[in-house]
């Protein structure tokens, strides 16, 4: 009995730590209230480290969600939204068990493994920023990756809330060419648009069931609704989208609206 115990405490302990991890909670974040010269913060440096004691389960669940740690960092790529979290979590506990500090460049994920490296791209400028993964979340619907007030900020998104982002992980002692931050900081930044939002409503593995989810679709809402098919191992599947996407919030409202119309498994996806 004591020994269920334990381990039932220990799994109240672990849901905590992953519940305080950044984006988990609806309290009102902010930035601080003198703004430090982050040019002057450098990137993180990918290393070596073991997997951190906490943060790591093979799978858990937050407000009803299961997520699934992956096994391995290494070959993760994914173009999604980024957020930022500052003061509100500032000094406190990360779900692998180190302080968050937002002067550091840091991230959380909700699946990579803990510590993980990361290149982050704000596809919107092409700004580039190393970060260290140490943490769990966001746990907001259509938010890949959170990120430090530091990384936010040099990436350009702070001031919008969030950002386009394309995740690649870094693999340490693999050979790539090593670019510092202030060579980061000299490099031009692309115009904006060169990335775009669509809602994914749904993948069906034949035509005719798309295209009766795309017309259900223009029955209710006014935006352009279109069927991408996409070759794969199994076989086609026929990807029904809305958009282009005008805004991250049109797309949180958008998504909301079509759960009320019966889908439920809408999410934004970024081309």
């Amino acid at each position: 009995m004591r020994f269920a115990t334990y381990w039932k405490r220990l799994a109240l302990a672990l849901t905590y730590l992953l519940l305080v991890a950044c984006g988990s909670v609806s309290e009102k974040d902010s930035a601080p209230s003198r703004v430090p010269d982050v040019s002057q913060i450098p990137d993180a440096v990918p290393k070596y480290e073991p997997r951190s004691k906490y943060g790591n389960p093979a799978q858990y669940e937050v407000f009803g969600k299961n997520y699934y740690t992956l096994a391995s960092a290494e070959g993760y790529h994914e173009k999604g939204i980024a957020s930022w979290y500052g003061t509100k979590f500032h000094g406190r506990r990360t779900s692998s068990g180190e302080i968050y500090d937002m002067y550091k460049m840091t991230a959380a994920h909700k699946t990579l493994p803990l510590p993980s490296y990361a290149e982050v791209t704000n596809l919107e400028n092409g700004r580039k920023v190393i970060v260290k993964i140490n943490d769990r979340g966001p746990f907001h619907d259509n938010r890949l990756i959170d990120l430090s007030y530091s990384a936010a900020t040099k990436l350009g998104i702070v001031s919008k809330g969030t950002g386009l982002v394309e995740v690649r992980t870094i693999t340490p002692g693999k050979a790539g060419k090593t670019v510092t931050s202030r060579e980061r900081e000299s490099q031009p930044v692309k115009p904006a648009g060169s990335a775009a939002m669509f809602l994914q409503v749904g993948a069906f593995s034949t035509l005719n069931r798309a295209e009766q989810v795309k017309v259900r679709l223009q029955q209710d809402i006014a935006d352009s609704v279109t069927i991408m098919p996409v070759n794969g191992v199994q076989g086609t599947l026929y990807r029904v989208r809305v958009g282009p996407l005008a805004s991250v919030a049109y797309g949180d409202d958008l998504a909301a609206r079509l759960v009320g119309l019966g889908f439920r498994d809408s999410h934004i996806v970024v081309d």
